[in-house]
């Protein structure tokens, strides 16, 4: 048996059965708005942190590198921690709501934490798109990251329990397709606005957040709560029946209910949080390994490190403000096909093999990116132009790898795998760990740009290859199992197995504990 392959059979029991119904697929719409937010704050805060009106009303400093007032590196010129203070602190104020939203999505529900979320965000953008200085700047900053703290704990369990479970992996895909999709509309809004006459373009730019905020926030007012919320939360079993009914578009729906039951029963004769069970308990122990590995292996593909700071890296090598921009709509359509696409092959051919297939991928272009950029690229001057088209093909060659593979399936895999018992801890501390290396990364990038030049890429490289062999030993495959019986892969997992503690020649196929 090759290493890391063991996986479960696609089962219909415990809850395979119903159909996509039009009901599901807006409610899930409604909800990837938060994704959607999310995408547009990364794609926003690079394309404005380009824009010269923005450095020169902001940040004096790194404008005057930028033009040329003093002798500074090309990997130097935007090393402002300032400026990565402006990019990070959104990632920080989203760690510190994690655990509020954790709480409150675990207690009240994953709605209210969706509008909790949308009202943050409408007011970060209303501050962000009005600010008379850095520090107001910031704030608003900070207000979209209390949003994105509660929409990225709720919107990806949200999708999860409301998804069919053949199809779980194409709506939790979804997810990610609204951060790529809100990323090409911030690109595209900042290619714009960076031609409005006056120097305002970039509050428009910022503003503009409002939109996807407001959908979500009206749209939460509408949505229904999850059946597994509901019962989590003590509702009775017929209502809940009958908005089952309505999910799947069937009548019997009775064993999925069941099942959904039972993890409610477990959650409830445990008697502990979710936290501590997670944390102490060793039947818990693959799920929180693979809660921090995730995350983390997603934020050192260098992922965010290209999304933030992509127009300012192709102003590095020497391309100017709108060629920069126009470049970042390109790799932004490519990031939210590669996605689209990744939403139809995740249930056809399994997580497993989109990680490994979109991992190669990236490590292979990461390296080119690197040599080239090593070969071509000196402290003074930039790169021809023939050269810049070749590392603007790189950059979608990895985001198109990432947008297939760590993108969604970064979100996805810790999403179903939790017990639901310590569904909404799972996904606070997975949440958590995204954030705190969102965070070094946005806050190191650009130093780390400065001092290890085009030694960044192989930097990135290398964890590429960690990661790919990660999954290749240790993740087992997820695809067309019940979410509450997801457990059972874990202890048919030839290294997970003795993990938990049961001998070799264990391999249950039930899904009780």
């Amino acid at each position: 048996m090759a290493a890391g392959s063991v996986g479960v059979s696609e089962s219909n029991d415990g809850g395979g059965g119903g159909r996509v119904t039009m009901f599901v697929v807006l409610s899930c719409i409604t909800a990837g708005m938060g994704g959607a937010i999310f995408g547009y704050d990364i794609g926003i805060a690079g394309g404005v942190s380009s824009m010269e009106p923005f450095l020169r009303k902001f940040f004096p400093e790194v404008y005057r590198r930028m033009k040329g007032d003093s002798h500074v590196s090309n990997y130097c010129k935007f090393d402002s921690q300032m400026l990565t203070a402006f990019t990070s602190s959104l990632y920080v104020a989203g760690l510190l709501t994690t655990f509020l939203a954790s709480g409150v999505t675990a207690r009240l529900g994953r709605r209210p934490s969706m509008l909790l979320g949308g009202a943050a965000f409408l007011a970060g953008a209303a501050v962000g798109g009005s600010s008379l200085n850095v520090y107001m700047a910031i704030l608003g900053r900070v207000l979209l990251g209390v949003g994105l703290g509660f929409a990225n704990q709720a919107v990806p369990l949200y999708l999860s329990e409301m998804a069919p479970p053949r199809h779980r992996g194409a709506f939790s895909n979804g997810f990610q397709f609204s951060v790529g999709v809100g990323a090409l509309a911030a690109n595209v809004i900042n290619f714009g606005t960076e031609k409005i006459k006056g120097g305002w373009g970039w509050r428009v730019s910022l503003s503009l957040a409002t939109v996807p905020a407001g959908l979500l926030l009206v749209g939460a007012v509408f949505l229904p709560e999850t059946p597994n919320s509901l019962v989590q939360q003590g509702k009775d079993r017929r209502d809940v029946a009958l908005l089952l009914r309505k999910i799947r578009g069937i009548h019997d729906v009775d064993h999925e209910l069941d099942g959904i039951v039972a993890a409610a029963d477990s959650a409830t004769a445990a008697g502990s949080s979710g936290l501590r069970m997670l944390l102490t308990q060793r039947r818990y122990r693959p799920q929180l390994v693979m809660a921090v590995a995730i995350p983390f292996f997603q934020q050192v593909t260098g992922i965010n490190a290209i999304a933030f700071y992509a127009p300012v890296l192709l102003r590095t090598i020497g391309m100017g403000e709108s060629a920069s921009l126009l470049s970042s709509v390109v790799t932004g359509v490519v990031g939210a096909a590669s996605t689209l696409l990744s939403m139809f092959l995740v249930d056809r051919f399994g997580r497993r093999t989109l990680f490994l297939a979109g991992g190669t991928q990236m490590l292979g272009s990461q390296l080119l990116i690197g040599a080239i950029m090593a070969a071509k690229l000196g402290d003074h001057g930039g790169v021809s132009k023939g050269w810049a088209a070749t590392l603007i093909f790189l950059i979608a060659v990895y985001v198109a790898g990432f947008g297939w593979s760590w993108g969604p399936l970064g979100w996805l895999v810790p999403s179903e795998i939790f017990p639901l018992e310590v569904r909404s801890s799972g996904q606070g501390v997975t949440v958590a760990t995204s954030f705190v290396f969102t965070v070094f990364v946005a806050q190191t990038f650009l130093a780390m740009l400065c001092r290890m030049r085009a030694g960044i890429f192989f930097f990135f490289a290398a964890w590429l290859a960690a990661m790919t062999a990660f999954v290749y030993l240790l993740l087992p495959e997820t695809r067309g199992v019940p979410i509450e019986q997801v457990d059972r892969v874990w202890r048919e997992h030839w290294f997970w197995r003795r993990v938990l503690g049961m001998g070799s020649e264990e391999a249950p196929a039930s899904g009780k504990l």
